[in-house]
């Protein structure tokens, strides 16, 4: 059984909001990479039980990249969703609502490739990444 790793962040901004902007392409290209030298130029989102998320990460010049994908299993509108990705981990995320922000957390199967440590350093990153597009997004 994989480990499980978490990583959370609470968004300034009101729980519909948060959702919209965590889960609508549009928004999704903005916010999609852990560093600055990397970026999200495609992202689609079907966002339904069955439906398809992908979403391209790549480095800014073009020399690497990766699609990420994954299949929906679970989505509760303005509160949940659960998908697996391609190699089969579950990926589970909450939207809670906290007063006037909302607390977003990530819990995901660790993979075997990476330490768990370099694996939530990364997807803290690319959650953190999430907090600051969504206080500054125009919506």
């Amino acid at each position: 059984m994989a480990e499980k790793i978490v990583v959370t962040a609470l968004v300034n901004r009101d729980c519909f909001t948060v959702w919209q902007l965590y889960n609508q392409p549009e928004h999704i290209i903005h916010w999609n990479f852990a560093r600055d030298d990397w970026c999200c130029p495609r992202a689609e989102n079907d966002l339904r039980v069955g439906g398809r998320l992908l979403a391209r990460m790549q480095v800014k010049d073009g020399s690497f990249g990766f699609d990420f994908e994954a299949t929906y299993d679970e989505v509760i509108a303005g509160s949940f969703i659960a998908y697996t990705l391609g190699d089969g981990r579950q990926v589970q995320t909450t939207f809670q609502d906290a007063g006037s922000a909302t607390r977003v957390s990530t819990s995901f199967d660790a993979e075997a490739a990476n330490s768990a440590e370099v694996q939530r350093a990364g997807w803290q990153a690319i959650l953190d990444n999430f907090k600051r597009y969504a206080e500054s997004a125009e919506t």
